[in-house]
């Protein structure tokens, strides 16, 4: 009798490991399929960004230090490669905005900065996520039964850290302050 309570437990004990196993890897995959979608979200947004500020025709930065076309033609190259050259594409995109000095001045150019920012924060996750999703699936009990057999292999995304060089910047002239009257000597109030 007893030894049948033994084996209720253990199958018990095994079936909550092996679905708590299944639900892991299943999470860890929708959660790096999430982190894809969010990190090409986020590309799309710093190629539109970037394409913006090409096509402004008064941002003076880009007219003297950058040619514009060839920004315009990296950020539309991104906007438009296929799958398998995407990498390529965000990495040409990456190179020729690390090429410019922005000022941040414009509101175009703050967005471009902060979508930048955004795109090395979602790349991180992704990693982080992809990472975790492939050590799910490298666990022996995972090869041995498929439990990541539903689930497309995570890859990783390669693309340059697109660290943007920001100068800061450069106030206009301030006219000079007109000089401040003399203060009047303080006359004592007599207290009586």
């Amino acid at each position: 009798m007893w030894w049948v309570l033994g084996a209720v437990a253990v199958a018990a004990v095994l079936s909550a490991y092996l679905g708590w196993t299944a639900h892991r890897v299943e999470r860890v995959h929708v959660r790096a399929a999430s982190a894809e979608r969010a990190l090409d979200a986020h590309l799309v947004r710093r190629a539109a960004a970037a394409a913006v500020v090409a096509e402004l025709q008064d941002a003076a930065v880009v007219a003297e230090l950058h040619d514009a076309a060839e920004l315009y033609a990296a950020a539309r190259l991104a906007l438009d490669a296929a799958p398998g050259e995407r990498e390529a594409a965000e990495n040409d995109l990456t190179r020729a905005l690390q090429a410019l000095p922005l000022t941040g001045a414009d509101p175009a150019t703050r967005a471009l900065i902060a979508t930048s920012r955004r795109v090395v924060l979602a790349r991180q996750v992704h990693t982080d996520l992809v990472r975790d999703a492939l050590t799910a699936r490298r666990r022996p009990l995972v090869r041995v039964l498929g439990m990541a057999r539903r689930y497309p292999r995570p890859s990783y995304f390669d693309i340059v850290e697109p660290a943007l060089l920001v100068r800061p910047a450069v106030p206009a002239q301030a006219a000079p302050m007109p000089a401040a009257p003399p203060a009047e000597p303080a006359v004592p109030v007599d207290a009586a």
